[in-house]
């Protein structure tokens, strides 16, 4: 019997895989964030993945790339054992739970490194998604990006026998 959507897959992170995560980036900013974010912070945000710097930080913490049918389609990363620094999602592919099994890796990963709690500075966008897996608002934050202000909540969840 023929599957309606392709399986999801996990992969590593590749040196290779930067042009299409700025480009899962972008997209997911540009059509996800509106009702939060205006058109100038938007922009702001996107040109992160346009610098060197994006690839840098995609190769120094523990990326995952979610794929289907072998295609990227969305990437998370964990820096240090106990922080998730990114998580993006290509629209298209949005309600598929994709970022609950990029999340769910990254949750069994820090566990297994030891982490006792697992935090994240999440967008106003993402906040509710977080909030659902059981993650906390500790505090709002205020980031500048290319003279834009951002607003995102630093959340946390305590990692139990249960991951």
């Amino acid at each position: 019997m023929a599957q309606a959507h392709p399986k999801p897959a996990l992969r590593p992170f590749l040196p290779a895989d930067v042009p299409i995560l700025a480009a899962i980036f972008a997209a997911s900013i540009q059509e996800l964030t509106g009702d939060d974010y205006s058109e100038a912070q938007q922009d702001a945000w996107m040109a992160a993945a346009e610098t060197e710097e994006f690839g840098k930080r995609l190769a120094s913490d523990l990326t995952l790339i979610a794929t289907l049918d072998g295609s990227p389609v969305g990437f998370a990363s964990l820096r240090g054992t106990d922080h998730i620094r990114m998580l993006y999602v290509h629209p298209a592919v949005g309600r598929r739970g994709i970022a609950t099994m990029l999340v769910d890796a990254l949750e069994k990963l820090a566990g297994g490194r030891g982490a006792t709690a697992l935090t994240v500075d999440a967008s106003d966008t993402a906040q509710s998604f977080f909030a659902k897996r059981g993650y906390t608002a500790q505090q709002r934050n205020s980031v500048t990006m290319n003279d834009e202000w951002l607003a995102n909540t630093t959340m946390k969840k305590t990692l139990g026998a249960a991951q």
